[in-house]
């Protein structure tokens, strides 16, 4: 007979005595348990007790999660959080260093728990902790003790961050400004400036006017890659808190001293391979730098603008030496007038007596002005070609340069998701952004020329120019894909892969489809479908026992809090637990949580799962929703909140979990992967077959032959 659901069978140790194995009941007060457990011992003054987890960041029990206890727990009976608070607040207070230290690492290590945290706080545990720093010339261990518990009291937002005093915030600072500090000191300095960046407007005009950009940039080119990526945390956090002036200015001094190029060279192509955290940040600053483009995206021509006019006009002196223009020219007004609408024309303006009036449409706005205006000061040489070759060619089959560069910036914007909010998550840059100034602008100089060079290869008209805006389109997004390392490898390949390679792309995968609509071959497919489906569900759950790191994101956009998750080789437990960084896979035996999979009850996705619920919606990302996944498990109906690293990591996982609750997988990597395996298992199985045609309907069985003589008779050679 199974016991009953509000009885769990834990132990409990303690040091120096035998442990005892309880039957826990759930709806038994708390106190009178661990009364029983002591008087097992025979220890008086149980309320200066408590339980707490043996493994992983070891717990404390209490009322509010003893629903957490799982059948095999293993608990330690030790001092009440309370009594462990006041003996710590004195313990840092003492004069002996040791006892001090001592208490100050031990502090650090219960900090995480909520229960302590609360019950040294109310005991105005951070006023002496704030003394201790303020007053202290120590930069050695104890002060990383000291930051460290900081740190972890904080997380549990008990106290606001804008309730810290200018003494302590400027001590922070000094740290981080200082060259003869621990290493340990100043990465935890970082963070706390970090985290105190987005809370509120004062803090970040403090934090930014003390620590400079030059300072950061120091901070970056050191080779201590912890401290590297620290400091690059906090440059981000302070561009993702600035306005957009404050932005710009920012960003225009990093261009100055060459950040770009550093990144580049030392971290980007540095020997150690790139983690996923300084990912996410180059990321956050290619999409940062990207955005400066948006103001002149969304402003359209203003014709009464004397120096957007001036740009326009520019744009018509360089490409022709006017006639109207010339010393000694005494054209009538209207002359003049007429002269330069037909070199707009030659232009490619849709518009040409009021040019303004093709770029009112935003976005793409003043940004594709600007384009064209560096394409023609940037390569006057090109941009001449462009504009004579095709005001030289037949009317029906000139390449209109202005129309095609404002579709171009508007097809840029898209594919580079400029004006877009910053992911949460994202890792993908493209390394090439960080091998050139002035990007944008350089990108559109080389696909500009690549529109002129598929316009001729199409032979296109002026009603094939959707038609061949889309050929670019796909031209740019397939070498993209690639993710070349710098613009010449881009422009190399993308000129490569011109119309008649994206024909064949094209008619490959035309023929494949056509190919796979036979009635006999669509018959295969599903006979060979639950084979492969069952090779997916068996990869799957591979990578599910392999395991992934999760990163927890909480309301101040703090990542560098890590979790792992795996399945036992047995598919049975689901074994989880904070890890630190730099572990790339953790022994399972390390991950001191579990979830049978027998309790699992439900998978949710997206806006379902109660951590989305909770966080503020305001400028939610639209990427964190496509990433969230949770577990609902056990009778009381727990919850394990996942945020994916990728979306291919977000499949493979909901897809694992999904077979272990005996459903479909439903993700769009389940039906990529089945279209693959079917694509390769059908043309392994057709390859007898190729250049015949097959049938829609099965030939006719012929007739039997009138005897069988032909026959061989095995039964004389046997003999």
């Amino acid at each position: 007979m199974p016991p009953p659901k509000d009885v769990v069978k834990i132990a409990i140790q303690m040091v120096g005595a035998i442990p005892q194995l309880i039957e826990l009941q759930q709806t038994k007060p708390l106190a009178s348990v661990l009364k029983d457990v002591c008087d097992v011992w025979s220890l008086p003054n149980a309320e200066r007790y408590a339980l707490q987890y043996v493994d992983g960041r070891q717990t404390y029990i209490t009322e509010s999660n003893r629903g957490e206890i799982k059948n095999g727990s293993i608990l330690r009976l030790t001092t009440s959080p309370d009594q462990e608070a006041e003996r710590l607040y004195s313990g840092i207070q003492s004069n002996n260093s040791d006892v001090k230290t001592d208490s100050l690492k031990k502090l650090a290590s219960l900090s995480q728990d909520v229960t302590f945290a609360q019950e040294f706080i109310n005991r105005n545990g951070l006023k002496q902790i704030f003394y201790i720093v303020e007053e202290g010339n120590d930069t050695g261990e104890m002060l990383a003790h000291t930051l460290k518990a900081f740190m972890e009291l904080m997380e549990h937002d008990f106290v606001s961050w804008e309730t810290l005093s200018a003494a302590f915030i400027k001590k922070i600072v000094s740290y981080v400004n200082m060259n003869a500090v621990d290493a340990s000191v100043q990465q935890l300095s970082l963070s706390i400036l970090e985290n105190m960046v987005p809370t509120s407007r004062l803090l970040f005009e403090l934090v930014k006017k003390e620590v400079t950009l030059d300072r950061l940039l120091t901070h970056l080119q050191v080779t201590n890659a912890q401290l590297q990526l620290k400091a690059m945390a906090l440059l981000i956090a302070l561009l993702l808190a600035a306005t957009d002036a404050e932005r710009r200015d920012m960003m225009d001094y990093l261009r100055e001293k060459n950040i770009r190029q550093f990144i580049h060279k030392n971290i980007i192509h540095s020997s150690e391979p790139l983690g996923d955290e300084m990912a996410h940040y180059l990321y956050v600053l290619q999409s940062v730098s990207l955005n400066l483009c948006e103001r002149r995206m969304r402003t359209s021509m203003d014709p009464y603008s004397q120096e957007q006019r001036e740009l326009l006009q520019s744009l018509r002196q360089t490409a022709f030496e006017s006639e109207s223009e010339a010393p000694g020219s005494n054209f009538s007004t209207e002359r003049r007038r007429s002269l330069c609408a037909k070199e707009f024309r030659k232009l490619g303006f849709m518009n040409n007596s009021n040019p303004a009036e093709d770029l009112r449409r935003a976005p793409p706005g003043l940004l594709a002005l600007d384009n064209m205006v560096y394409f023609s000061r940037h390569t006057p040489n090109a941009y001449s070609r462009f504009v004579l070759e095709n005001s030289s060619r037949e009317d029906k089959h000139e390449c209109p340069f202005a129309r095609s560069s404002i579709q171009l910036t508007l097809i840029l914007c898209e594919i580079l998701h400029v004006g877009e909010p910053c992911s949460e998550t994202a890792q993908a840059f493209y390394p090439m952004f960080f091998g050139q100034d002035h990007f944008f602008e350089e990108l559109f100089c080389i696909c500009i020329q690549l529109v002129n060079k598929t316009w001729k290869e199409m032979r296109a008209t002026q009603e094939d120019f959707d038609k061949v805006l889309q050929v670019v389109r796909e031209q740019i997004t397939r070498t993209l894909s690639l993710k070349p390392t710098s613009l010449e490898l881009f422009k190399t390949r993308v000129n490569a892969l011109n119309y008649s390679e994206i024909l064949k792309l094209r008619q490959t995968e035309r023929l494949h489809q056509e190919e796979t609509l036979a009635v006999p071959v669509l018959e295969l497919r599903e006979r060979l479908k639950p084979e492969l489906l069952e090779l997916i569900r068996q990869q799957r759950l591979l990578h599910l026992c392999e395991g992934t790191l999760f990163r927890k994101i909480s309301s101040r956009r703090r990542q560098d809090k890590l979790w792992y998750c795996r399945l036992s080789p047995n598919h049975k437990v689901l074994h989880y637990g904070d890890v630190e960084e730099g572990v790339d896979s953790p022994p399972i035996e390390s991950l001191p949580e579990k979830i049978p999979v027998a309790d699992m009850k439900v998978l949710l996705m997206g806006k379902e799962c109660p951590h989305t619920k909770e966080k503020s919606s305001g400028k939610q990302n639209k990427d964190v929703l496509e990433l969230a996944f949770s577990i609902v498990y056990d009778v009381e109906e727990y919850c394990l909140n996942f945020i994916a690293p990728t979306r291919y990591e977000f499949c493979l996982w909901t897809d694992g979990l999904n077979v272990l609750l005996g459903k479909e997988m439903t993700s769009e990597r389940m039906q990529t992967d089945l279209d693959v395996l079917l694509s390769m298992e059908l043309k392994l199985r057709l390859l007898d077959l190729e250049n015949i045609s097959i049938p829609d309907t099965p030939p006719p069985v012929p007739k039997p032959p009138s005897n069988l003589n032909f026959c061989y008779d095995f039964s004389h050679t046997e003999q």
